[in-house]
């Protein structure tokens, strides 16, 4: 039979008020950024062929602006995944003084006959193209600044997100799903995880079935189109500034495709910082100090900021 003394009730009070606190402090931080931050959920920013294309928004409460702007694009090798990835994310960018999404686009996961995809290589690419179309057309509704904007991706996500800031219209890649207009180009881009040189990706990594589902066939069958789905074939000395984190356990995404893209950014006289995480697998990083300090430096408008922008780290 149990017995109560004073001490063991009074170590019970202790522990309810401290959770009670605890609880408190959690819904007035949540309160709190509520009341910073606007949420939009659902919007639709254009059209995939036959799919509507919609994404998520956070942008700050007050300030008059314009803000920055940042694309998160999901993982999921291409093939599965949802824009629900970066919900919590598109908040602390809002809070930081962004208006940031998190964005749909085809998938691959979707076929049709002979296994083949019915939205391969470049229907990604296209929709994230449109995405920050519709931002830029967008910008005076939201208080964007359209020569401000950025992209984060993990894994597919960071292979978009290099595509984003590496091709040129003339490339033939950014499809017709809205608000061709205006440029698709993005000023900073961070780079997690993601596949750089598919040329190059080996074939006995359990994950290159994914790119093979992407592209239609195997590198042997269709090199042309492995070569124009690499984003360390359009790399140039005017390419937007990349920050690439990948983990030097990765068994999905090979460490040697972030070292491509390093070697080959700097051959060319563009920026480009790897942070390669000791002991990490395949992560998104995208709470990493490092991440909001890239894009505070390339895409906040200050005298000082403009100044760090001429030198690169």
């Amino acid at each position: 039979m149990f017995t109560y003394n004073s001490r063991s009730i009074r170590l019970v009070f202790q522990i309810v008020i401290g959770v009670l606190m605890i609880t408190c402090s959690f819904l007035q931080t949540s309160l709190y950024a509520q009341q910073r931050v606007v949420l939009e959920n659902g919007i639709t920013f254009g059209k995939g062929g036959d799919v509507d294309l919609k994404l998520d928004l956070a942008r700050p409460a007050e300030g008059k602006g314009p803000f920055p702007a940042l694309v998160f694009i999901h993982s999921g090798g291409w093939n599965a995944g949802n824009r629900a990835e970066y919900d919590y994310p598109i908040q602390q960018a809002a809070e930081k003084g962004y208006v940031a999404v998190t964005v749909d686009y085809r998938l691959t996961r979707d076929e049709i006959e002979n296994g083949k995809t019915k939205y391969p290589f470049p229907a990604q690419v296209n929709d994230v193209k449109c995405a920050v179309r519709w931002l830029r057309a967008s910008a005076v509704k939201y208080k964007i600044d359209p020569d401000h904007l950025g992209a984060f991706g993990f894994s597919a996500g960071g292979h978009l997100a290099l595509m984003l800031g590496l091709t040129e219209p003339s490339d033939g890649l950014e499809g017709e799903g809205g608000n061709i207009g205006y440029s698709s180009r993005v000023q900073a881009v961070v780079n997690s995880a993601g596949p750089t040189d598919l040329i190059s990706y080996p074939p006995e990594n359990p994950d290159f079935y994914f790119v093979m589902h992407l592209l239609g066939g195997t590198l042997k069958e269709l090199p042309e189109l492995y070569r124009r789905a690499s984003p360390l074939t359009y790399v140039k000395r005017d390419s937007p500034p990349i920050l690439t984190i990948h983990g030097d356990r990765d068994p999905e995404v090979p460490l040697e495709q972030a070292k491509r893209l390093d070697a080959k950014m700097k051959e060319v006289g563009a920026s480009h910082t790897l942070i390669i995480m000791k002991g990490a697998g395949h992560g998104s990083f995208h709470n990493d100090k490092a991440v909001w300090d890239f894009f505070d430096r390339n895409l906040k408008r200050s005298w000082w900021n403009r100044i760090l922008s001429w030198f690169p780290r």
